[in-house]
């Protein structure tokens, strides 16, 4: 009964006491930032014909069908060709900024609002890649994604470096005024009834600017550190049980797919691979399609191991060897789909997906690797600049629930 009583509570502290798998989820931040910009810029002509008020999809059968559904998208709070302009470009400024980790925690709530909002306003654009992008965003939001790999990481590294050497830290300006900024907009909907639909996006977002402002005001006038450990155990359970879900997520979407492919015909006789090579839309390139199905062995090995895997991956996590070794022969099949057939998006999403399970040790060597070469870059540009050392994981600053 002790020894049980002990498993629990350092199971309690583990996740309250600190925002578990940091370089995972800065990877999973970066991963979908980079999807999402990536795929703005590359559908920037053809913005209209997807998203703009004189699309294919009208105005008002986007709005017949959210009051129907319920989904929410701002961009049904007007038909304006401005309006639509302006939050293209802001869902391409936020996908920008949550990419490089500025102000994580707004960029994180304007990330989620871009992705829901376009892709609720045209509901018949998109594949799978894009229902896991429009899933993670959601998560995203609860996550304490910008401890490492971020601006967020490296202001408050040198906020404590000046600290730690008696210096005066300014004061924070970018948060109170995107505080303030944000709840304006947030005021203005409510009262003028453009929330975009439903009342869970609404409702995450009025809880995030009210703990924002908690946190704020913890740090400024508590008089002891118990209400900001509070408000940090508090984010703590929230980043740890986001994680949770990311990674149930992944292994679900994984498990169903594997579990419906048995059951289809082609992939039992070991053929389903050889269709989607000689289908016009997902055939790039036809010599190189050509080339991988006229090697009938070949083809069927891919495709009983891509059911093997699919389906064997959510029980390897148990076993870290067995798991490293799926994930990387499903982030290769990923890459493999995104250059054969020309799904590159798709592939990234799936790949961000996976990059939650990765081995936090490959991820902070990985890290090493960059940092030096970024040394040896602007070395060669500015030779009196110092050689930066890239921190241990445990010397990791925290960032706060504002940041």
């Amino acid at each position: 009964m002790n020894r049980l009583a002990l498993c629990l509570s350092r199971a309690i502290a583990r996740v309250t006491e600190a925002a578990l798998g940091p370089y995972q989820t800065a990877v999973v931040r970066m991963g979908f930032a980079a999807t999402w910009l990536l795929f703005l810029l590359r559908e920037y002509p053809h913005r209209q014909e997807l998203y703009g008020p004189d699309g294919p999809w009208s105005f008002d059968l986007a709005q017949q069908l959210t009051a129907d559904n319920h989904a929410f998208t701002a961009l049904l709070a007007s038909d304006s060709q401005a309006f639509f302009e302006v939050f293209y470009f802001l869902a391409v400024v936020s996908s920008a900024l949550l990419l490089v980790g500025w102000r994580t925690r707004a960029t994180s709530l304007l990330f989620m609002i871009g992705v829901l909002s376009l892709q609720n306003r045209s509901v018949f654009v998109g594949d799978g890649g894009d229902n896991v992008l429009h899933l993670m965003s959601f998560y995203l939001v609860f996550t304490r994604c910008g401890q490492v790999w971020s601006l967020d990481a490296r202001r408050a590294a040198r906020a404590s470096a000046a600290r730690a050497r008696g210096e005066r830290v300014a004061p924070d300006r970018a948060g109170p005024a995107l505080w303030a900024v944000s709840g304006l907009v947030l005021l203005v909907a409510a009262l003028t009834g453009r929330t975009g639909g439903g009342w869970l996006v609404p409702a995450v977002l009025w809880a995030t600017w009210a703990g924002a402002a908690l946190w704020w005001a913890a740090g400024r006038w508590a008089r002891t550190p118990e209400p900001r450990i509070l408000l940090d155990v508090i984010a703590n359970i929230l980043h740890n049980g986001a994680l949770f879900v990311i990674m149930a997520e992944a292994c679900l979407i994984y498990s169903t797919a594997g579990w419906y492919k048995i059951q289809g015909s082609r992939w039992q006789d070991g053929t389903a691979v050889y269709y989607p090579l000689h289908l016009d839309y997902f055939s790039p390139w036809p010599a190189l399609a050509d080339l991988l199905s006229a090697n009938g062995t070949l083809v069927m090995l891919v495709t009983y191991g891509t059911v093997i895997v699919q389906v064997a991956f959510p029980f390897t996590l148990f076993n870290r060897r067995v798991k490293n070794v799926l994930l990387a022969a499903m982030m290769t099949e990923h890459a493999v789909i995104a250059v054969v057939l020309g799904l590159p998006f798709f592939s990234l999403a799936m790949i961000a997906a996976d990059s939650v399970f990765l081995p936090a040790s490959f991820l902070h060597r990985l890290g090493g690797w960059a940092a030096r070469a970024r040394d040896r870059v602007f070395r060669r540009t500015d030779p009196e600049l110092p050689v930066q050392r890239f921190p241990e994981a445990d010397e990791q600053p925290r960032v706060g629930f504002g940041a």
